[in-house]
């Protein structure tokens, strides 16, 4: 093949995966659109939802307040559109995989979809975690430390920003066996390396949990704990799931 030949078939080849790439976030952005439909239509009942566990906690009497005149419309709609994003992430993880595949080798393709589906259900079960357990005990904490005479009054903006962005975070926290194994199997760090500095691990944990919870230590521990119980169970796994003999695992001859 002459110069001319080969600039052309790159060309050829990078106009075709760009245009796949089009039809793949096309696909999700479709996907998120239809969710968001019953989203919206049922906006001010998961926005009830979502803050059940703080209404559970305030005293009696108490309620969420909108201190802005568009807030009672707007922050159950901005709520329903990320439920929409939300629960289309398995859609748009999919469409990531379904673009990728293709330049995987099979052995690679084998080992890459397990991770995919644990990957999803991992993050399905850090919001879980968050909402059906941590919610309930940091606001429980919030509502016993507030002063004598001082009424607790939330704005649902920042209420809906919060519980979001917890629901976020635990959803990636979540993901460290994911990443723990895809350290060990790719050979960036050995499995041994990460087993002897488990007391780095844990003290970069807590530094984590600090900066992605609010200032208080009852929800930096709930986050750090189940954090670093993942990062075992991530060890365990890249025993089972990367083989004995692969460069990480090697031993050295001397």
């Amino acid at each position: 093949m002459t110069d001319a030949d080969e600039e052309k078939l790159a060309e050829s080849t990078l106009l075709s995966h760009l245009l796949e790439l089009r039809d793949r976030i096309l696909r999700a952005l479709v996907a998120t659109l239809v969710i968001a439909l019953p989203c919206l239509y049922f906006a001010n009942e998961i926005f009830t939802w979502i803050s059940a566990p703080l209404r559970a906690q305030l005293p009696e009497g108490a309620r969420l307040i909108a201190t802005s005149v568009v807030a009672p419309f707007m922050t159950p709609f901005k709520l329903a559109l990320l439920a929409a994003f939300f629960f289309a992430m398995p859609v748009i993880l999919y469409q990531v995989w379904a673009f990728v595949a293709p330049g995987l080798y099979k052995h690679e393709r084998r080992f890459a979809l397990p991770l995919f589906v644990s990957s999803v259900i991992l993050f399905y079960a850090g919001a879980a975690f968050a909402y059906f357990v941590v919610f309930p005990v940091i606001f429980n904490f919030f509502v016993m430390t507030t002063p004598e005479g001082v009424e607790m009054m939330t704005d649902i903006t920042q209420y809906m920003d919060f519980a979001v962005l917890l629901f976020f975070a635990f959803g990636l926290a979540f993901e460290i066996p994911v990443a723990t194994v895809l350290l060990v199997r790719t050979g960036l760090v050995k499995r041994e390396t990460l087993a002897q500095n488990r007391g780095y691990v844990l003290l970069a944990i807590f530094i984590i949990a600090a900066f992605l919870t609010p200032p208080d230590p009852v929800s930096q521990t709930l986050m750090a704990l189940p954090m670093y119980a993942l990062y075992e169970a991530g060890l365990l796994l890249s025993r089972v799931l990367v083989p004995a003999k692969s460069p990480d695992a090697e031993e050295d001859p001397a």
